[in-house]
């Protein structure tokens, strides 16, 4: 326990927890801003395709993280087509690999929050003469709980996400080692104080996340 303590009063796990933080969050608002007005589009719009956008949503909610990062990786590469652009081995390469595993998740549970509520007050909205944009905006604010829950469940996969993150970001020290993939790599070095400290804040984040969104739910 005395090197749990010890560990967590470290600069180098400040600046882990740090960067986790922040590229969980930009991962989980990226995939946020995509997925639900794809999620509610799917919903609402009536379209070519929209059974195969719908099905593949939901399939890609089980998307291997290793997979992801390899094809990402590919894309990133001097040789891939992105090359020019430097992204490999950085922190926005880590926000882009788990936004795109946040995305499909994201969408399919608004497109599953928004479809009967559609159902219900669709016919009224038209009545109305609501456009619709209007009508996914309306709906995302009368299904907010639902969205909320949506968009947690996206964080979760974001900050506890370890095998795309380590392709593309290199767990470099100092620059791209976050909480996940330091607690890989402290394990397999023997470092179990460190490890166990970031364990320890990686779970405490998400329950405090989680509850102070039920909090919010409790309270609207």
């Amino acid at each position: 326990m005395a090197d749990v303590w010890a560990a967590l009063r470290t600069a180098e796990l400040a600046h882990i927890v740090g960067l986790s933080l922040m590229v969980s969050f930009c991962a989980t608002a990226i995939a946020a801003i995509v997925g639900l007005p794809c999620g509610a589009a799917l919903a609402i719009c009536r379209f070519p395709g929209r059974q195969l956008l719908i099905l593949l949503a939901n399939a890609f909610l089980g998307l291997p993280p290793v997979v992801v990062g390899l094809g990402l990786y590919l894309m990133l590469s001097r040789s891939g087509p992105l090359g020019a652009f430097a992204l490999l081995f950085t922190p926005a390469a880590m926000v882009i690999a788990q936004a795109l595993l946040a995305t499909p998740i994201i969408t399919a549970l608004a497109h599953r929050a928004i479809e009967e509520p559609w159902q219900e007050y669709g016919g009224a909205l038209r009545v109305d003469g609501a456009t619709r944009l209007r009508s996914i905006r309306m709906l995302l604010a009368i299904t907010r709980r639902s969205v909320v829950t949506a968009v947690l469940a996206g964080f979760g996969r974001t900050i506890s996400e370890v095998g795309a993150v380590l392709i593309v970001g290199g767990n470099i020290a100092g620059y791209t080692r976050i909480m996940t993939t330091a607690i890989v790599l402290k394990t397999s070095e023997g470092d179990l104080g460190l490890a166990l400290g970031l364990g320890c804040i990686l779970i405490g984040i998400s329950i405090a996340v989680s509850a102070s969104a039920f909090v919010l739910w409790e309270r609207s």
